[in-house]
């Protein structure tokens, strides 16, 4: 018991650390940029004019090709690591001012968000490093693999089911306004508090239901076994594209993935960590 006691001191002071909490912070600011390509990707989608694949890998190789692009890419890769830890830390040992299910709820969350936030920052070294960062054809080929496997095509087909849940619950959590339990509003300003409200809303609505669509396009690459469904974030866009409105409802999905991004701003002064 000793011991988990220690460990459990060790990664709370770790998680008290004011350069993690910095670093952390700072990680907004690069989510924060990641998203705001994404909606302008998402946005070329809609009008059938994008370069790129419509994801946050994408949103990234779009940010490295720019003027200083790549250190940007390094920057916002150290800032997500910071963020991957800080959630993995809240994952074993935070959420104290939550009792009994609510704290394990919380913890599972925070490990999916760690996991989340390791892969984008793998995702932008791999960018900065020019290695193939393609996350769409690499999901394809892994969906692939799975189908080709025993069980394969059930376990893609849970897997989407778990994808789409997330996003509808991802829906519920903006709707019901439950983030701003994550933010300091007793130091905002009511506009700056109007704002956050409205932004937060807005993006993860949008966010909730691009990964919807994606579990959903999971699901069905399961059923007619068809891996080219499951490119993931960018093959859920160009498949709303092709919808009635579809161009309407892509457009307004990448203006909520660009409020999104400005609430990460928000997130990055007022986020409690």
């Amino acid at each position: 018991m000793s011991l988990t006691r220690n460990a459990e001191a060790a990664a709370a002071r770790t998680a008290g650390s004011r350069w993690l909490a910095l670093l952390a912070r700072a990680g907004f600011v690069g989510y924060g940029i990641v998203h705001l390509l994404f909606g302008w990707l998402a946005l070329q989608i809609a009008f059938g004019n994008s370069a790129d694949d419509g994801d946050q890998s994408g949103a990234l190789r779009t940010l490295a090709a720019q003027p200083m692009g790549r250190v940007l890419v390094v920057a916002i890769a150290v800032g997500l690591l910071a963020m991957a830890i800080w959630q993995a830390l809240e994952a074993a040992v935070g959420h104290r001012a939550e009792r009994g299910n609510d704290r394990r709820q919380e913890r599972v969350v925070s490990a999916a968000r760690a996991v989340v936030y390791l892969w984008l920052a793998w995702t932008a070294v791999k960018v900065f490093a020019r290695a193939n960062s393609d996350s769409a054809a690499q999901q394809e080929e892994l969906t692939a693999r799975l189908m080709e496997s025993a069980g394969g095509r059930w376990l893609v087909g849970v897997a989407g089911l778990a994808l789409a849940g997330f996003g509808v619950g991802m829906v519920v959590y903006g709707v019901r306004k439950k983030f701003l339990k994550r933010l300091k509003t007793g130091e905002m300003s009511a506009r700056i508090s109007r704002l956050a409200r409205r932004l937060g809303m807005a993006g993860y609505v949008a966010r909730g239901s691009a990964f919807a669509t994606t579990g959903l396009l999971v699901v069905l690459a399961a059923v007619d076994y068809d891996p080219e469904k499951a490119r993931g974030l960018d093959a859920a866009l160009r498949m709303l594209r092709d919808q009635s409105y579809g161009t309407i409802l892509l457009a307004l999905i990448a203006l909520g993935l660009a409020a999104f991004g400005a609430y990460c701003f928000l997130q990055a002064r007022y986020r409690k960590v």
